[in-house]
């Protein structure tokens, strides 16, 4: 029963990024115009980051409760980790890079914050499979 909530909660992380991920961001930017869309984009990354960490820490705390400190629980902690790392450095980062303008920066620390997401969903993808 423990493992099925496990799994179920790991669905959900994965499906949340998947959905967010290639459905909501580029629609934003289909939808709204750039100002509108600037504004929206900095509203809703850090309740997406958030969302996902929440997640994330209630399965820790089921691998603790358990004592089940297995592969799946670094992994967990690992994705939990980043999570933190983008919400509360890289974002502010990227968005200070995007108001100064500066482009080069900007593209690097996007372009990190995509592999991040990318590297968060294949460790989700074994953890549910």
């Amino acid at each position: 029963m423990i493992e099925n909530l496990i799994q179920n909660l790991f669905a959900i992380n994965l499906g949340m990024m998947i959905f967010f991920s290639f459905v909501v961001a580029p629609v934003i930017f289909k939808v709204l115009d750039s100002k509108n869309a600037k504004k929206f984009v900095r509203k809703i990354f850090p309740y997406y980051y958030f969302v996902n960490l929440i997640v994330l820490l209630i399965v820790i705390g089921i691998f603790i409760f358990i004592s089940s400190f297995i592969l799946d629980f670094y992994i967990t902690l690992f994705i939990a980790i980043l999570f933190i790392f983008s919400l509360f450095i890289l974002m502010p980062m990227i968005n200070k890079l995007k108001d100064r303008n500066d482009k080069k920066k900007f593209k690097y620390a996007h372009g990190l914050s995509v592999i991040i997401n990318f590297v968060q969903m294949i460790g989700l993808v074994y953890l549910v499979t």
